[in-house]
C-alpha cells in the first residue's frame, strides 16, 4: 500500500500539479517565466558553475530519455560489453561533473553576498534537491553498476507503465532504497517546477533558432 502511494500516487500528483500550476502561472503570471539570471551580479563563479552543471544535466537527461524512448535499440547498443563499458565510465565522468557544477552555484549562492540577496526560499529548496538527485545519480552509477542497462528492466518499465495509465511498481518495488529514493526524488523536482525559476524550461525560446541575426553595437567611448 505504501509503495502505491510512493510510486503511483505521487508520481501522478507530481505531474498533474506541475501542469496546473504551470497554466495558471503562465496565465496569470506570465512575465514570470524566466530563470531571472544574476549574471549580472557575479559572473565568475556563475560560469564555472553553469557550464558543467547544464551540459552535464542535459548528457544525462538525453542519455534517460533515449533509453526510455527506445529501450530496444539501447538494449542492443549496451548489450556489447565494451559499448556498455563506455557508456558506464561516460556516465560516470558526467555525473561528477553534474555534481561539481552544481555545487559550484550552490556555493556561489552563499558565498556572494549580492547573489545571496536574490536567492528566495523556493530556490533554496530547489537547489538542495537538484543538488539532491545528482549526488543520488552519481552515488546509484558509482554503486549499482551497468545501470545504463539494467534501467531499462526496473524504472523503464514503471515509468511506460504510468504513462499508460496502467501503473504498474513490481519492476521497482524490490530495487534498494537510494536508487527508489532517487527515482522518487525525480518526481519531487517535477513538482518544483512551476513554483521556481525551473518554469523558464517550459517556454525555451524557440524562436531564436529562426530570428535574424542580432547586432550588438558597444555604446563606450575608446581611449
Amino acid at each position: 500500500m505504501f509503495d502505491n502511494a510512493l510510486f503511483i500516487g505521487f508520481p501522478y500528483v507530481a505531474v498533474t500539479l506541475c501542469i496546473v500550476v504551470s497554466i495558471y502561472r503562465f496565465w496569470f503570471d506570465p512575465y514570470s517565466y524566466s530563470s531571472q539570471s544574476s549574471q549580472f551580479l557575479e559572473n565568475r563563479k556563475l560560469f564555472f558553475g553553469s557550464v558543467p552543471w547544464h551540459y552535464g544535466v542535459i548528457t544525462i537527461l538525453l542519455a534517460h530519455t533515449l533509453a526510455l524512448l527506445f529501450p530496444k535499440a539501447w538494449g542492443l547498443f549496451t548489450a556489447d560489453q565494451t559499448r556498455l563499458y563506455i557508456v558506464e565510465i561516460i556516465g560516470l565522468a558526467v555525473a561528477l561533473m553534474t555534481t561539481f557544477g552544481l555545487t559550484v552555484l550552490f556555493y556561489r549562492r552563499l558565498s556572494d553576498a549580492r547573489a545571496n540577496s536574490v536567492t528566495s526560499q523556493w530556490d533554496w529548496i530547489l537547489l538542495f534537491f537538484l543538488l539532491l538527485q545528482v549526488a543520488l545519480g552519481f552515488w546509484v552509477a558509482y554503486y549499482y553498476r551497468w545501470g545504463s542497462d539494467w534501467f531499462l528492466h526496473t524504472a523503464a518499465p514503471w515509468l511506460i507503465s504510468l504513462i499508460k495509465l496502467q501503473p504498474n511498481i513490481s519492476s521497482v518495488a524490490a530495487l534498494p532504497f537510494l536508487v527508489k529514493f532517487h527515482f522518487l526524488n525525480g518526481f519531487v523536482i517535477i513538482l518544483l517546477v512551476p513554483f521556481t525559476r525551473l518554469v523558464h524550461l517550459l517556454v525555451f525560446p524557440l524562436s531564436y533558432l529562426w530570428r535574424e541575426h542580432q547586432v550588438v553595437i558597444w555604446n563606450k567611448a575608446r581611449h
